[in-house]
Formats: C-alpha cells, structure tokens, sequence
C-alpha cells in the first residue's frame, strides 16, 4: 500500500487488489497451523446458491416498531451521522477532484434519503457515501457517476457469483487499505496547513477530532461544530464594519462600511460607534458591500440618520434600505430655527 504505487511500471497493478491477493494467499497457506487465523478474522457474507436464497436474504418491515420511541432516537441518530458522514465526504472528495467539480450536495442527500428508504423496506442496512471508498475510486481514475453504479453492479455480482472466495479474505487486508487511505487523507502537512490559517480554524479543527476519537463521530461532530459557531460569532462580532476618517473641505468627513454579513450581533458595536462619533461631522454609512443587514441593525441605522441633525451631523446612507417608519432617504442637516425679532 505505501510502496508499491510508488514503481510506475507495475502501478497499473491496483496497490489494494494486491494487498487483498496476498493476505488472502498467506492466510491459506498458514492454515491449519497455529498462525491460522479464526473464523471471525475473514470476510463473512451469505453464500447464496440459488434464487430463492437470495430472495429470501430480503426482510419485510416490523411496523410495529413505529410505536417505540427508541426506534424514532435511533433514527433520527442514523440520519443525522449518516447526513454528517456524506456532506464531509463530498467536501472531501471535491478537493481530491483532479477536476475539481463541485458535488451537489442537495441531490445527493435526496439520492441518499430515497436509497436507505429502499433498502429500510426491504431490510438492507442504511448506507452513506464513504471516503475511503470514493477517494479510491477518485485514484482509479474515475471520472463520471458511472463508476459508483458500476461499483454496486460488481458488488452485486460478486456476491452471487464469488460468495466462497470474498468469504476467505482476512479483514486485516481490509484494515490495512482503510488505514492508509485515511492516512493520506489525514497527513501530517494537513494538519500544517489547517495551523497556517490561523487559531480560528485550527482549534475547532483538532476538537473535532479529538471529540470523534474519544466518543463517537455523531457527538464529535456536535462539539466541533459548535466549537466553530463560537468562533465564527467572535469573529463576526470583531468585524462588522470598516472605518476610514477623511477630509470633506474643511470638514472631518467618516465613512463606516458594513461587512458582508451584519447580524444582531453586531448591533451594539454599531450603536456605541454611531454615538461617540464626533459632532459637525459628515458621516457616510455604505452598505454596498452587504447581502444582509439585520433588521435591529437597520432600526439603529436609520433613528441615528433621524437624530443626528441635532449634533450638526450629515448622514449620507449608501446602498440601504428604507424602512416604513422613516423618512425618505435624504441628508439632513442641522438648520438653527430663526430667532423671532420684536418690531418697536
């Protein structure tokens, strides 16, 4: 597995077929010996000889099973880690792309969803998309959707035509492929690169992982991601906004740029800005760069461009929405009212 794919001229050979080969010859020729492997140590799958066998490996559903609470728990878990398991997959499988595609992700959850619905029905085990299974085949040269039918197609086969044979390969062989597969896709330079994009990306990173490996890949993802929450909120709080002092004539002129996203979070780092700035100001607040404003955020906006006349200010409101409430958008200006003379 790590040096035979490395000798070009005999890489045409797949590194795991021979893995396989030579396991399942050693462990035929250790038989009967005491390096004999157990039972339990080899491939176990239903030798089916003929149709109705195979017809008979199909199980109606219990309904009643509709009733019990734990069976809604257990599903509802299976979804999820299986939901989990094949969007960190595609993502996975999208950066090995050499073509770098782009997976669909809402079709492949339909497809997933339909398929275990299928083989629920006819008492088949959930399935998930897999990335040993995929990066392997993104290494076979793999190119279209084809190879995965192409893949259950031969499994299919196999298990009718060759049960016997499947039934003599020690699942260390099989251990041995998954093992290095899930090195590549966990080397040590990954984990370099994740350090390099900062602390922000790199804790939730190893908390993950180390959440994964010390419960279970449903509550290792939970903790990761909620881990990532807390650091996307801290960062979206710290940057709500780009500020820049300039000179209009010869008055102190502000621009406040809101970032991409503006969120109730950030409302009151934007109200405490929006109070101390100074008075006689001309104060231009653009929004152009933002998909989304929230709408508390906007209520502050639009009441401090109602009031601020009061300090002298001149708000300009760049690329922002009006609000019912409001006066349509325009400077206003502080104008002193007239003082009343006394005619004699």
């Amino acid at each position: 597995m790590i040096y035979w794919p490395r000798i070009k001229k005999i890489a045409v050979i797949p590194a795991p077929l021979l893995v396989v080969v030579v396991g399942t010859t050693l462990a035929a020729a250790f038989a009967g010996t005491g390096f004999a492997l157990l039972d339990k140590q080899y491939v176990q799958i239903p030798v089916v000889g003929s149709t109705t066998e195979f017809f008979g490996l199909f199980k109606s559903p219990n309904f009643d099973g509709i009733k019990d609470k734990e069976v809604w728990i257990v599903a509802a878990t299976i979804a999820i880690v299986a939901s989990l398991e094949t969007l960190l997959s595609l993502e996975a499988v999208d950066k090995i792309d050499p073509i770098k595609r782009v997976s669909p992700t809402n079709r492949e959850l339909i497809a997933q969803g339909a398929g275990n619905l299928v083989s629920g029905f006819l008492g088949g085990l959930p399935m998930t998309a897999v990335i040993v299974r995929s990066s392997a085949n993104v290494g076979a040269g793999a190119r279209t959707k084809m190879s995965a039918i192409f893949h259950g197609f031969l499994l299919l086969v196999c298990l009718l035509a060759i049960p016997s044979l499947l039934n003599k390969i020690p699942l260390s062989c099989l251990a041995a492929i998954l093992l290095t597969v899930g090195y590549k896709l966990a080397r040590v330079s990954l984990f370099k690169h994740i350090w390099h994009k900062g602390l922000d990306q790199f804790i939730p990173f190893v908390v993950t992982i180390v959440a994964v490996i010390l419960t279970d890949l449903l509550k290792g993802v939970g903790i990761g991601m909620l881990v990532g929450v807390f650091y996307i909120l801290r960062t979206n709080m710290r940057n709500p906004y780009f500020y820049t002092i300039g000179r209009n004539g010869g008055k102190e002129a502000i621009t406040i740029k809101l970032a991409e996203e503006v969120s109730f979070l950030n409302k009151a780092a934007i109200q405490v800005t929006l109070t101390n700035l100074p008075a006689g100001t001309d104060v231009i607040i653009d929004g152009s760069n933002s998909r989304y404003i929230d709408p508390d955020v906007l209520e502050i906006i639009h009441n401090y461009r109602h009031n601020a006349y009061t300090k002298g200010i001149v708000v300009q409101l760049k690329d922002i929405k009006e609000r019912y409430d409001v006066p349509p958008l325009k400077d206003l200006v502080y104008k002193p009212e007239p003082i009343a003379q006394t005619v004699n």
